[in-house]
């Protein structure tokens, strides 16, 4: 099965900068929106706080959910409606750490009941400690971050064969990190500073296939979040689990692509660098295609009837990889020619040989 017939040559790489000017104002508006919101909107997994799900035995409106919740010193508490709207679901999220056993639980459905006149059931109640949700915080950001450390060494080994100076750069900044922690110096700053150091690294020591491949999963990831952020979904870790999904989908889109131009700078090592480029993007653009839709059919199928417990999560996977395959053509191999010494003629062979 074939969407685009063999031979076809876009010319790609000769609309590059349209697609940099395109992915800079999407990260920009994304970044801008993380500052507009202080941030993701984190859910009860990295706030902390409470979460009591109610299922009421007719219709009733929200506000006077949150009449009955006042009552008990809830006032602020987010009441969204939960599944279906015939369902009569809602969650109560807040802030405060409470205390989850059988007589708080009674106090809810009762001055809940009384607000609303209706019949209320409990179906659940979870609680985070706001320390417990700060470590994941953490956690999670250390797991991006070493995620996308180790895939350097990965790909400037596979590449480059500069398995030791990549391997001795990210011991390193692993090192540097987990020194200012002892300081306790802010992990999102930190972390954040490494990964701009760590590209100033890649592009001080050439490591152009490293820097094309990090430079578009970081393009991914911020992308994912900003649209989080602008719609206001909560950020928890289903969604964490997803960009690291994300990340590994659209670095094999990213390999497949790069081994095509590995091999095409042995075989036309005559030709110009950006030809060979685009020549190879158009190689392998049927097959990026057809994977990414046959995997965006079955996550439209989970985000339409998978429920609201993977809603996000499918939400978060749809949009990671339709930015992870633009990305993969538009983003991380023409950086592949923007680090290319123009005055060695085919100096990314020598690399990839």
């Amino acid at each position: 099965m074939e969407f685009i017939k063999p031979g076809i040559n876009l010319n790609i790489i000769g609309k590059r900068y349209i697609a940099f000017a395109f992915s800079a104002i999407l990260m920009l508006v994304s970044i801008g929106s993380l500052i507009i919101h202080r941030g993701p909107n984190y859910g009860i997994d990295f706030a902390g706080g409470t979460i009591v799900q109610i299922k009421c035995e007719k219709p009733v409106t929200i506000e006077n959910i949150k009449v009955g919740l006042a009552e008990l010193g809830l006032e602020g508490s987010a009441v969204q409606q939960f599944g279906e709207k015939d369902d009569n679901e809602f969650l109560v999220h807040t802030n405060q750490t409470l205390i989850t056993d059988k007589g708080f639980s009674e106090q809810i459905k009762t001055s809940v009941e009384t607000a609303t006149g209706a019949g209320i059931e409990i179906r659940r109640i979870e609680m985070v400690g706001p320390q417990v949700g700060k470590d994941l915080q953490e956690k999670a950001l250390f797991a991006l971050f070493y995620t996308l450390l180790f895939i350097t060494i990965y790909i400037s080994g596979r590449f480059e064969l500069k398995w030791m100076l990549s391997a001795v750069m990210a011991l390193a900044l692993i090192g540097a990190v987990y020194f200012f922690t002892i300081f306790e110096v802010s992990i999102p700053f930190l972390i954040a500073v490494a990964l701009v150091v760590t590209l100033i690294l890649f592009w001080q020591l050439r490591l152009k296939y490293a820097m094309g491949a990090v430079v578009a999963l970081l393009h991914d990831v911020t992308i994912t979040i900003g649209i989080f952020s602008i719609l206001n979904i909560e950020f928890t870790l289903p969604i964490i689990a997803a960009l690291l999904t994300i990340i590994g989908y659209s670095l094999n889109d990213t390999i497949i692509v790069y081994d095509r131009i590995r091999e095409n700078l042995k075989r036309y090592n005559r030709l110009p660098i950006d030809e060979i480029i685009n020549k190879s993007i158009n190689e392998t653009l049927s097959r990026t295609i057809l994977t990414s839709l046959t995997t965006l059919v079955v996550l439209f199928c989970l985000f339409s009837f998978g429920g609201d417990i993977i809603h996000d999560f499918s939400l978060a996977m749809i949009v990671g990889i339709i930015v992870g395959t633009y990305s993969s053509v538009y983003v991380a191999s023409p950086i592949l020619l923007m680090l290319q010494d123009e005055s060695v003629s085919g100096g990314v062979a020598g690399a990839a040989g």
